[in-house]
């Protein structure tokens, strides 16, 4: 059982999932375990919007992802990631200098090095 600190985090974690959730018009997610800093709620809406929360712990994801009634996924893959909807600033992040984004140190500013 989560101890009251974890309960209020996973509290905080879950308004936010719901507030994600209404935003757009539902959402699924999953959770991804990322070392010392905790794991990764990833959230997807149905309008293929997207984002993720960080927990400090597994157990804490896990007990907001409950809270906010989210549909959780094993994996990120199949038609999960296909609801995914991304623009050209993903784009840009992703590909930095092969697509003429900006490098990927610093602030993302979407600014061409070419």
């Amino acid at each position: 059982m989560a101890d009251t600190k974890q309960q209020k985090k996973a509290g905080r974690l879950a308004k936010q999932i719901g507030a994600f959730s209404k935003e757009h018009g539902g959402a699924e997610g999953q959770l991804a375990y990322i070392g010392q800093m905790g794991t990764r709620i990833v959230l997807v809406g149905e309008d293929g919007g997207w984002g993720d929360l960080v927990a400090p712990t597994y157990e804490v994801a896990e007990l907001a992802a409950e809270k906010a009634g989210l549909t959780l996924h094993e994996d990120f893959d199949g038609e999960f990631a296909a609801k995914v909807r991304t623009g050209p600033y993903e784009w840009r992040r992703m590909a930095g200098k092969q697509l003429g984004g900006g490098s990927n140190t610093g602030a993302a500013t979407g600014a061409s090095n070419t």
